[in-house]
């Protein structure tokens, strides 16, 4: 193996090849064209089966595929939510089981998107939890900005990400997003099952939704939500918010500190995995 084929130069790790679906193609796809599945992501498998989702693509890093996106829903007041699949039941292989799973913007958006890293043992994956949607901050964060400015478990809203257009943290560039960490379907819940997600309001997503039938249906206002666990070992990656990344030309991506996983917020790719199944569906409960 090559100095130039290991990822970073001072790892023994290879270097994985950015996707054919990068940001300059974001437009391209979920418009009734047929978007390409990585394979390789795809084996044969039982539990929850082979899913087809959408998600920030992995550029770097020995991540094997996107952190899957969470559809967005602004109220009047300007809370925003994730949005969850319609509840309903399901025949499969003899048995009903309950299922959350609707269309949005012509695809299928299942919770089957989130049956990864142990998450499906989680509390608020089952389909039918008792919780409002409502994504809120994190008791704690990176970002100067949401510790200073917003409270822990206060719900995140429109009016606190107003200067999107030009925030910076001088972590790469300033003005391409303003991001925050948040919880998701975890009132109530030990912290051992809060679900992690980041979100980011950019101009970037604002303009691809325009020609993207999916990102025009599952953000709303520059707003992109993303189920916060790194593909590779489950660890919580953020888009800057490490001074770190820059070593790694992640500066102005999401980046996962602990093995060097980068993921381009900007790029959406459609693809596939094995969900695992949730405890109430097999006994197996064992992460991926």
């Amino acid at each position: 193996m090559s100095e130039a084929d290991k990822y970073p130069e001072d790892t023994s790790r290879r270097r994985f090849v950015k996707g054919v679906v990068g940001s300059a193609a974001l437009a391209g796809i979920g418009t009734g064209t047929v978007a390409t599945l990585n394979s390789a992501t795809a084996p044969s498998g039982e539990g929850g089966g082979i899913i087809q989702y959408y998600g920030v693509e992995n550029t770097a890093g020995p991540a094997p595929r996107p952190m899957p996106q969470i559809p967005v829903e602004i109220e009047d007041n300007g809370d925003i939510k994730g949005v969850w699949p319609e509840v309903q039941q399901q025949q499969q292989e003899g048995r009903t089981i309950t299922v959350a799973e609707q269309q949005i913007g012509g695809v299928t958006y299942s919770s089957e998107w989130f049956q990864y890293c142990g998450v499906q043992t989680y509390p608020g994956i089952a389909p039918d939890a008792d919780q409002d949607n409502y994504f809120r901050y994190a008791d704690s964060s990176q970002y100067e900005w949401q510790s200073s400015d917003v409270e822990g478990g206060a719900i995140v809203n429109v009016s606190d990400f107003e200067d999107y257009e030009t925030w910076g943290n001088e972590i790469g560039q300033s003005g391409l997003g303003k991001p925050a960490v948040a919880t998701w379907r975890s009132q109530d819940v030990p912290a051992s099952g809060t679900i992690p997600v980041q979100i980011i309001r950019s101009t970037r997503i604002e303009e691809a939704a325009n020609n993207n039938q999916w990102l025009g249906a599952s953000t709303q206002q520059g707003f992109i939500a993303i189920m916060d666990k790194c593909t590779h070992f489950c660890c919580v990656p953020l888009f800057k918010g490490d001074p770190g990344s820059a070593k790694f030309g992640a500066a102005d991506e999401i980046y996962c500190p602990c093995h060097q996983s980068v993921y381009d917020p900007f790029s959406i790719e459609r693809t596939s995995f094995v969900a695992l199944p949730r405890p109430d569906d097999s006994s197996g409960n064992s992460s991926e």
